[in-house]
């Protein structure tokens, strides 16, 4: 006897969900990263360019530190090292420094923290890449066709004189200049015209305000660099002269054009850096930033005062002493507002609840290692020690506490903080801070000793040294090694995070400004609707009140 079975209809399968749109995968393929208008993906544009700089930057820096390991010049030519050290300053500075955190991070994040759907001109936007790439491929070819040797600062009368690619180098820089100028352009005007309702001045987040400072620089700064390679130009091909003695020029005018705009450019590349140690400091403590007002002026100060010290690189060009002594007083001046930062920024950790994550680690490492870039600061702005360590290790050793110890450890920790946010995921915490550890250990292993070096009389841009300083050379040397690792590390981690990692969800981090309000990644126009500004930018009360209702 057989029994049946009754069989219940087939249920249709469900369909799977659907994926969130998001500006990654609204539109697939070349074409629509290479003409999109949208600032997210362009930002990501600058990201792969302005890192392949960096990483061709950092190839000339481990050939530098390889020739100094020993005190013969036998690893290069000293025509060979002089090339090394100037394509390393022009990729580095012009290539990497200024356009890396603007560019990149100022891009994918102004629109998104002042609540707006996009920058001002979006076709702007994208032309200022274009204009970026076009810059970047005359100095490649400069390089690839022989290099330059005039050092990074182009000084007159030998680059009118150097047989080297001066001339395509210095193309390259000028057309980089008009991206820089069409950046800070649209900062400008997107921060006038297109903050979300309620958001008055004095709401906007702090890394608004460095961007806007430095936005200023790139408008009345950048001009100045453009024209003085012009007028180096029209001297090396007409035979005019401006700054070559021999022709009837001066040739420290050209150092006047050139650093009335390359210490604004050290601004350029460091206020950014303060903007995002501002909100990494007030998310990772919980706490509003300390005197906002201070701090927010502080920006703008430092954009104005920047101005009006260029003459401190030049004590010993000849100038008049009254002159040096007015630049040397205004050189301590400038200090004040970045002081006014640290300590805020150390107020602000006070009774904090200080969580020790990888952003974190970046804004601390900043803090340590732009105070002693400073305070060094001091020391050249003083003119008595200026002339004895002039063009001696010491400058050197400054200028890299400054620029890899304060900027680009603002670049990592703004990178780090707002991956999340840029492409949906997190990534591996342990080697983030392992990353971050190596890094900090690796820079001040590389520069400190380049202090002693200095003081004690090592000249730079020489590839041969007396044998006395060769224990610190190598000491030096072994950090620069230690220091490439700690940078190439974030490299496989952030890629392995894109297909690997965990959701990061829209707030991963508690923090309480407008980019965190929206899905991460962010969709093609930022907000479902445009968000209403009612409160300080860091009310930390309401969002816990937010997270515990």
């Amino acid at each position: 006897m057989s029994s049946a079975t009754l069989e219940s209809p087939a249920q249709p399968e469900a369909p799977p969900p659907q994926p969130r749109e998001d500006y990654l995968n609204v539109s697939f393929g070349v074409r629509s990263w290479l003409l999109t208008t949208d600032h997210k993906r362009i930002a990501i544009l600058y990201l792969v360019s302005i890192s392949l700089m960096f990483f061709v930057g950092g190839l000339f820096a481990i050939l530098i530190r390889l020739e100094l390991a020993t005190p013969k010049g036998d690893l290069v030519t000293s025509d060979t090292y002089n090339k090394l050290f100037t394509m390393h300053g022009i990729f580095m500075l012009f290539f990497f420094l200024i356009p890396s955190i603007p560019a990149v991070l100022g891009n994918f994040l102004v629109p998104l923290m002042i609540g707006a759907k996009d920058l001002a001109f979006p076709k702007l936007n994208l032309a200022s890449w274009y204009v970026y790439v076009i810059g970047a491929l005359f100095t490649f070819w400069s390089m690839l066709a022989g290099g330059v040797d005039t050092g990074w600062t182009f000084y007159t009368p030998y680059s009118t004189r150097s047989h080297t690619f001066v001339m395509a180098t210095a193309v390259g820089v000028l057309i980089l200049g008009f991206s820089s100028i069409l950046t800070g352009l649209n900062f400008v005007v997107t921060v006038h015209r297109m903050r979300a309702p309620g958001l008055t001045w004095f709401r906007l987040p702090l890394f608004i305000w460095s961007m806007y400072a430095t936005s200023i620089i790139f408008l009345l700064g950048t001009p100045v660099i453009t024209i003085t390679l012009v007028l180096v130009a029209v001297e090396r091909l007409a035979g005019v002269g401006i700054f070559d003695p021999k022709l009837g020029g001066d040739p420290i005018l050209f150092q006047h054009l050139f650093w009335f705009y390359s210490h604004p450019a050290v601004y350029i590349m460091i206020l950014p850096s303060m903007g995002i140690v501002s909100e990494l400091i007030s998310t990772f403590s919980k706490k509003p930033v300390f005197g906002y007002h201070f701090v927010a002026f502080s920006s703008i100060a430092i954009a104005v005062f920047g101005f009006l010290v260029w003459g401190h690189h030049m004590f010993v060009s000849g100038q008049s002493m009254n002159a040096a002594l007015i630049f040397s007083l205004l050189s301590f001046l400038v200090a004040v507002p970045s002081a006014i930062k640290v300590l805020n920024w150390t107020v602000t950790l006070y009774k904090g609840s200080v969580a020790y994550q990888t952003p974190m680690l970046y804004a601390f490492g900043f803090m340590g290692l732009f105070t002693i870039g400073g305070l060094t600061g001091l020391m050249l702005a003083a003119v008595s020690v200026n002339v004895h360590v002039h063009g001696t290790y010491f400058v050197v050793a400054h200028f890299h506490y400054i620029m890899v110890g304060g900027a680009i450890m603002g670049y990592m920790g703004g990178l780090h903080y707002w991956w999340p946010k840029i492409t949906g995921r997190m990534y591996p915490e342990g080697w983030a801070k392992l990353a971050a550890l190596i890094i900090f250990v690796g820079f001040n292993l590389t520069f400190f000793p380049q202090f002693a070096l200095g003081y004690q009389g090592m000249n730079r841009r020489y590839h041969e040294y007396a044998p006395e300083f060769q224990v610190l050379n190598v000491m030096s040397s072994a950090g620069a090694s230690i220091l490439g690792v700690g940078y190439v590390l974030p490299l496989f981690y952030f890629i392995w995070s894109l297909k690997y990692a965990k959701a990061a969800g829209p707030n991963p981090w508690g923090a309480t400004t407008l980019e965190w309000q929206t899905p991460s990644p962010p969709p093609p126009d930022n907000f479902a609707q445009t968000p209403v500004v009612t409160g300080e930018p860091y009310n930390y009360a309401r969002e816990e009140a937010a997270v515990g209702h």
